[in-house]
């Protein structure tokens, strides 16, 4: 069975991979009623015996373990810390390795030439440390899944930089990028001159591009809103399942819902089913299916 990794960068990476994360849990929960820790759940999950004080990882063996306690195959990276520190207040804190925490508290002023160039060089150590520890505790790495804005310093800058590091340090592995452009209103002003910058990065360095527009999401919001307006059953009218987090719940985070918080549960569950969706379900076809139909494609 093959992994992948998750790459959280910036608020809107970050933001949106908790979403993903909290997802994911539900769907195999939903689907593995007896809470063993089987193939489709190690894609994106390490299954650790936490009683060490370095974790050991239960093998997946035949599918029979029991889920001792999760922890995501991921990493994430903000320089504000305030996304990451509420995530791990939440009911997924525990989800995450805090060594594959790297944070600051300055943050990157919306500006992709501080993301890139100084903190990318700054902390450059300290996240090929941390992704790399995450890839020693692959089996098999099948890809990278970047996520992060445009138009955010951060996002864009950082999320930029780690897509070309990734490159340099694992060629052979897919580079999946989720990337979220700003909308033609947005109120930061450095956010179209990020985004150009960013893009030409994306072209030369990741394979595959998944671009979400945030104006697409405000609409897909509102029809979605409309369609619960008029039938209780939204997964029948707006193509959004049933009981998922793009209608209800706090995905993980805690406190008010923010209004957009349904947005990024809308990427996560377009993630989700672009990936492990499939997996769930003992009948599906392998999760490398999608990935070698895009045969390294690019965006």
């Amino acid at each position: 069975m093959t992994q992948s990794i998750v790459v959280q960068v910036g608020q809107c990476g970050n933001q949106i991979g908790c979403r993903f994360w909290d997802l994911a849990l539900r769907e195999h929960a939903s689907a593995n009623k007896s809470g063993t820790f089987d193939e489709p759940l190690s894609s994106f999950f390490r299954n650790v015996d936490a009683r060490y004080s370095e974790p050991l990882d239960i093998p997946v063996g035949r599918g029979r373990e029991k889920i001792c306690n999760l922890k995501a195959r991921a990493v994430l990276v903000d320089m504000e810390e305030g996304v990451v520190s509420e995530i791990l207040k939440g009911p997924l804190g525990d989800v995450f390795d805090h060594r594959q925490l790297i944070t600051d508290v300055s943050g990157s002023g919306n500006n992709w030439a501080v993301g890139h160039m100084m903190y990318g060089s700054m902390y450059r150590e300290q996240i090929s440390e941390a992704i790399r520890r995450t890839a020693e505790m692959c089996d098999c790495l099948q890809c990278f899944f970047t996520m992060h804005s445009m138009g955010g310093g951060t996002g864009s800058g950082v999320g930029t930089f780690i897509l070309n590091l990734l490159e340099d340090e694992y060629p052979e592995v897919y580079r999946f990028t989720t990337a979220v452009y700003p909308s033609v209103e947005d109120d930061v002003i450095t956010s179209p001159y990020n985004s150009v910058l960013a893009m030409h990065q994306l072209t030369e360095h990741a394979d595959c591009v998944l671009p979400i527009e945030n104006q697409s999401l405000v609409d897909i919001f509102n029809m979605v809103n409309q369609a619960a307006s008029k039938t209780s059953k939204i997964s029948s009218t707006s193509k959004v399942k049933g009981g998922s987090t793009v209608t209800s719940d706090m995905g993980g985070i805690k406190g008010q819902e923010k209004p957009f918080d349904k947005m990024n549960n809308i990427v996560a569950n377009l993630l989700l089913n672009l990936t492990s969706y499939t997996t769930w379900s003992p009948a599906s076809a392998p999760s490398t299916t999608w990935l070698t139909s895009a045969s390294r494609s690019g965006s």
